[in-house]
């Protein structure tokens, strides 16, 4: 084990995230290990306590416990990429302009590292520096399993003034997903509490979100209030629908802990609905059986946003993934009649 470091955050590194930052440096850290040592006390900033999300700035003075050898070896070079992958990550670009760039993520593709994961959008962003100098940068994730639209920023200062846009709301994401069973009412707004209950394993694996009454959250440690729109768009019988989700909050886990709260989990989630549950039509289990995929139907569909620098606004839209087109193919679903906001005239 390596002995204690004291950091200090370098001009150009300032005003981001504590986790982030110290990913750049430690690749191999996964975000487990980092939220544990802001737990402990073990990681401080100017001798304070600190959380995950904490952001650094020029000059201060990071506090870094040893770390295992697993977590010291250094980032990749660039042109360690494999073409392969090189390839994979540029055909998955669906915007790119000089300051933003936007990804069909895909699904089963993590976001950032932790634990077992050898392959994430992190250590694949150098593939799409393109023309510029530096790697594109994350302003917010999606769950590994969940695939659509991923924006990252290709300058420091677009990654702040897109963060900033993302924290104040300023953007709108719609998804897409596949539920068992067929909500009712056909639109409405779910308002819960999520709290993170601990996982099963040695290190926290399994760890899942749970729903609290809206009336419990201020009595419940840990619990914050979490807000998701959902909408109808289509039915197949009453087995299973093509519902639009808008969440309001960006909490983890939340449109698939609302729909499971909602008796709707989303198809192919053995975490909130049941991993071998088929559903029989009566809006549970998480899996609709013969050769629909047993893999996760959540797709960030769309994303609107003010361009941080034009001011224009911009929507981004991705595709379908392949195991979830199978599906709107077998229930006749079109893509083409849904709307590009179903919640539009909602607000």
């Amino acid at each position: 084990m390596s002995g204690v470091m004291i950091l200090t955050v370098a001009e150009g590194d300032g005003d981001q995230r504590l986790d982030r930052w110290l990913r750049r440096l430690f690749p191999h850290v996964s975000q487990g290990r980092i939220e544990k040592m802001c737990r402990k006390g073990e990681l401080r900033i100017d001798g304070g306590r600190v959380k995950a999300s904490t952001r650094v700035e020029v000059g201060q003075q990071v506090r870094i416990p040893p770390l295992e050898a697993v977590d010291t070896r250094p980032a990749p070079e660039p042109g360690q990429i494999s073409e392969r992958d090189a390839k994979m990550i540029r055909a998955c670009v669906i915007y790119r302009d000089d300051h933003v760039l936007a990804l069909n993520k895909p699904h089963g593709l993590a976001v950032q590292g932790g634990s077992g994961q050898t392959k994430h959008l992190d250590a694949l962003s150098e593939a799409l520096r393109f023309d510029l100098d530096e790697n594109p940068r994350l302003v917010h994730r999606l769950d590994k399993d969940t695939s659509g639209v991923l924006l990252m920023a290709r300058t420091r200062a677009v990654a702040a003034a897109l963060t900033e846009s993302f924290r104040h709301r300023a953007t709108k994401k719609i998804y897409w997903a596949v539920v068992a069973g067929v909500p009712a009412p056909k639109a409405g707004t779910i308002r819960t509490g999520l709290v993170k209950a601990p996982g099963h394993g040695s290190k926290g694996e399994g760890e899942k979100m749970i729903n609290v009454h809206p009336s419990e959250i201020d009595a419940t440690p840990g619990a914050k209030r979490a807000v998701t729109e959902y909408m109808v768009l289509e039915a197949a019988a009453r087995r299973a629908a093509w519902v639009a989700l808008n969440p309001i909050t960006g909490r983890t886990h939340q449109l698939r802990a609302h729909m499971a709260e909602l008796g709707h989990p989303i198809v192919g989630d053995g975490k909130y609905g049941g991993s071998s549950q088929e559903n029989a039509g009566d809006g549970w289990g998480a899996q609709l059986g013969g050769d629909l995929s047993r893999k996760l139907h959540l797709h960030a569909r769309s994303l609107m946003l003010e361009h941080p620098m034009t001011r224009a606004r911009l929507t981004l839209t991705a595709p379908l993934p392949e195991h979830m087109q199978q599906t709107w193919d077998t229930f006749q679903w079109s893509t083409r009649d849904a709307p590009e906001d179903p919640f539009e005239d909602e607000e």
